[in-house]
């Protein structure tokens, strides 16, 4: 296990009070205004978040993204798409029973929604 987590994010947005309710009104998270440009959130509680590096094909761009893990990830897209956000990978089940997609905010950001598998 590595002894160097992954605990943060950042979203860059050049219309922040916009960015700031999409996301208030997506996931329920607050924010604190840090000085003039910054503002922090504290979206995970006492869970942390992972990460994970993929391969691209040959030519495909390189991306940054963050998921959150939310109860109905349908739900969520159906919520989002009310805000001004455009699912581009629909709701999808993996092997596993993991439920996601990923979505383009609506300030160009890249985001993903997911539900894990059910236990047992």
């Amino acid at each position: 296990m590595s002894s160097t987590p992954v605990t943060w994010f950042e979203i860059g947005s050049d219309r922040p009070d916009e960015a700031e309710r999409f996301y208030a009104g997506l996931f329920g998270w607050a924010f604190e205004a840090q000085g003039g440009s910054y503002r922090q959130t504290v979206a995970g509680g006492e869970r942390g978040i992972g990460g994970a590096i993929r391969t691209l094909d040959a030519g495909a761009p390189n991306y940054a993204t963050f998921y959150a893990e939310v109860a109905d990830v349908a739900e969520t897209c159906r919520r989002a798409e009310a805000a001004g956000a455009t699912v581009l990978v629909p709701p999808n089940t993996t092997p596993s029973g993991l439920v996601q997609a990923r979505l383009r905010d609506p300030f160009g950001n890249l985001i993903g929604v997911f539900t894990p598998p059910a236990e047992g």
